[in-house]
């Protein structure tokens, strides 16, 4: 389409962001493609197979003609699975009706910023940065202001609640928490989670979207959720859903729960894809209730592969890395490494890291704007294995040593 084409895109479609890993991907892909060996340490996803129940529950849901829509909320069966699963991890008692099912967690971001502000008059939503991008580009998507609230190293990636509270105005409408969160890998402590919810009970008007799609991946003490403290639970929105604990990101199954938004997110999804896959509804019903030992397997298994990937970074000139609480990230600190080899910043880094080194990897920036005074960051997804994280690793140490200006 020519620049004076009479046909304009809206300004929401032209300011939506993205997320960056599946632009990293892209690159990493073409130089793949151009036969270049690249370790890639950029998509958030687990590198097992799907268990075979799993697997086997949706081949039965195929046999038996599961073809059709479902109810926009979701079949019975899975909302009251989601019900017990999501009470069960929280000490809560959830009932099917406050549980809407949809198709990933994701499109449950928007729908949350969609009931819970309105376009263009102000509205005001806080959430992480560093954090998953699409928060940003949905809350500036969908005409609400988005407020940053910093994630401190000192404090391993969590957030002073004064420093919530200085954000929270009369425009307030939502806060966004993710814990373990993504890119830090960092875990919001029981004794956190109260502090933020001290700050809340001071301004009521302020709805909680708690995500937590990792929350069976902690490895620092137990999973917390401020949905169980106390005014807590009705103004918030617990998401959760399959891709992670199950490795089931292509399946495509996330959801919530709210009592007072569930019949509001129902016609949202009436309004956008009907309703999540039938069968894949049905392989969430079998991951929910069935065997859990499988994926208390790949548990483990990114828990070890936390403590290589945390220690070898931290043996890497210029590169300090403090041990996440969950999740299946790392967020080292690049800071002395870009000044040794004369990067301008952790982006510079990352470009020459790919292309000099052959380690793709995600820079700080493609999380949202840097946090002042909190130096260069990189993000690495070990959902890899050992001898990957082994051999990316060398790779850097060696481009940094190899670069480094005397």
């Amino acid at each position: 389409m020519s620049v004076d084409s009479p046909l304009k895109l809206s300004h929401r479609s032209a300011e939506l962001g993205t997320e960056n890993a599946f632009v990293v991907l892209a690159e990493v892909t073409e130089l793949i493609r151009q036969g270049r060996d690249i370790l890639s340490f950029c998509i958030g996803q687990p590198d097992f197979p799907t268990p075979v129940n799993i697997q086997d529950a949706a081949i039965r849901a195929v046999r038996e003609g599961r073809h059709g829509y479902t109810p926009s909320a979701g079949i019975a069966e899975l909302r009251q699975a989601a019900a017990d699963y999501m009470g069960r991890i929280r000490g809560l008692s959830i009932s099917p009706e406050e549980v809407v099912v949809g198709a990933g967690a994701k499109p449950f971001i928007a729908y949350a910023i969609l009931c819970t502000t309105d376009y263009g008059v102000g509205d005001e939503v806080i959430y992480p940065n560093p954090g998953f991008p699409i928060y940003e580009s949905q809350i500036r998507a969908h005409g609400a202001v988005p407020v940053p609230l910093h994630l401190r190293e000192a404090r391993d990636f969590a957030f002073d609640p004064a420093d919530l509270e200085r954000l929270i105005t009369p425009k307030t409408r939502l806060l966004i928490l993710n814990s373990p969160q993504n890119p830090t890998g960092s875990l919001l402590t029981a004794a956190d989670l109260e502090g933020i919810a001290a700050v809340l009970r001071r301004h009521p008007q302020v709805w909680v979207y708690a995500d937590e799609i990792y929350s069976r991946l902690c490895y620092q003490g137990s999973f917390a959720s401020i949905a169980a403290l106390e005014g807590m639970r009705e103004r918030t929105i617990i998401s959760d859903g399959a891709s992670k604990t199950w490795a089931m990101t292509g399946w495509r199954i996330g959801f919530v729960a709210n009592a007072r938004l569930a019949p509001e997110f129902t016609r949202w999804v009436t309004n956008t894809d009907s309703c999540a896959s039938h069968i894949s509804q049905w392989a969430a019903v079998e991951a929910l209730n069935g065997p859990q030992l499988e994926a208390e397997r790949m548990r483990d298994s990114f828990l070890a592969r936390r403590d290589l990937i945390v220690g070898l970074l931290n043996q890497v000139p210029g590169v300090s890395c403090r041990s996440p609480g969950g999740a299946f990230y790392v967020w080292p600190n690049v800071t002395e490494a870009c000044r040794l080899i004369g990067a301008a910043d952790s982006e510079v880094f990352r470009k020459r890291l790919l292309n000099e080194a052959g380690v793709a990897v995600l820079a700080d920036i493609h999380f949202g704007a840097r946090v002042p005074d909190e130096g260069q960051h990189i993000r690495f997804s070990y959902a890899a294995s050992n001898e990957a994280i082994e051999a990316g690793i060398a790779r850097m140490a060696a481009f940094v040593r190899e670069n480094t200006r005397h």
